[in-house]
């Protein structure tokens, strides 16, 4: 078995900023095979979960999970035990089975924390699941709007909507007020046994209307700047071996969850960059189709405080 911490997508990306033998010589150091004390510790303490997972045509699916702090519970240090499961009209719902691949992401959004664990899934019980860890990593607070959950009593989810190829009104609003995004990737349509293959979920932050929509004869288009971060390119390692993705976006006050379908490009650049302030890279995901979910999420959240990097 290749032992190697990162795969080709990946150390492509890396060798053309420079950092690919120095993240080589540590990267084992840095994606564990198991979870450090203080990100077991960081899960129990979560009211949500973001998760990823991958349908049999290779499809990434990005949703968000939710429960009491205590939902998420770890006996060891190889295991996470999810008290939660998506409801019946998530796409992921199909998706959650014994030993399939996941991508998990523990997000504190008001002390900017955040861990992502990628594994594959093992027993299955009532009202959730449990994760044997093949991957554990942290990431730094970066882009992270700052904001607390709330219980949004009385809450009830309302009938699910089909996003096609064309965006509709409501989905082109929720996605130009927001601040915040996740994306689900895969190493590739099957996940192997290499260490490091996987499907993965990763947070995306900017300003409001930091992605672009834009709309032409094939549907929408969505620009996502893509800004400086730790180097690893986890997510875009994984979208140059196989360019599928999933988004979700999720509104802060009424709690409407969007989760798309996309194709994405990576443009490393060009004049377009220009527009988009301190962005290194371009991600354009064209729509392929999805599902608008009012009122998902039984959370709302805070107005945010900005991340430091976008008040500079």
């Amino acid at each position: 078995m290749n032992d190697a911490a990162f795969h080709a997508g990946e150390v492509m990306l890396q060798a053309a900023v420079g950092v690919d033998q120095r993240l080589a010589a540590i990267g084992r150091s840095i994606i564990r095979d198991h979870m450090p004390d203080q990100h077991r510790e960081l899960f129990t303490q979560l009211p949500t979960l973001l998760v990823a997972a991958l349908d049999e045509g290779g499809q990434p699916w990005a949703t968000m999970l939710a429960g009491e702090p205590g939902f998420l519970s770890s006996p060891d240090a190889r295991t996470l035990r999810v008290g939660a499961s998506p409801a019946v009209d998530d796409p992921v719902a199909a998706l959650i089975r014994a030993d399939a691949p996941i991508g998990l992401l523990g997000l504190q959004p008001h002390t900017r924390r955040r861990n992502r664990m990628n594994g594959r899934i093992g027993a299955l019980h009532d009202g959730g699941f449990s994760v044997r860890v093949q991957q554990s990593f942290g990431n730094c607070p970066k882009y992270i709007q700052a904001r607390e959950p709330v219980v949004a009593d009385g809450r009830s989810p309302q009938p699910v909507r089909v996003e096609s190829t064309r965006l509709s009104i409501a989905a082109r609003h929720l996605i130009g007020m927001a601040d915040t995004l996740f994306i689900a990737s895969a190493s590739g349509p099957h996940i192997g046994q290499q260490r490091a293959e996987g499907v993965d979920v990763s947070h995306r932050g900017g300003l409001p209307g930091f992605v672009q929509v834009v709309d032409d004869d094939a549907g929408t288009r969505l620009v996502l700047p893509d800004y400086q971060g730790n180097f690893m390119f986890n997510t875009l390692g994984n979208l140059q071996q196989w360019p599928r993705a999933g988004l979700l976006f999720i509104d802060p006050t009424t709690g409407d969850m969007l989760q798309l379908a996309v194709d994405t490009t990576l443009q490393r650049q060009g004049p377009e960059l220009n527009a988009f302030a301190g962005a290194q890279r371009l991600l354009h995901c064209r729509v392929r189709h999805g599902l608008w979910r009012p009122a998902a999420a039984p959370l709302s959240w805070s107005a945010p405080q900005f991340a430091p990097q976008f008040l500079a």
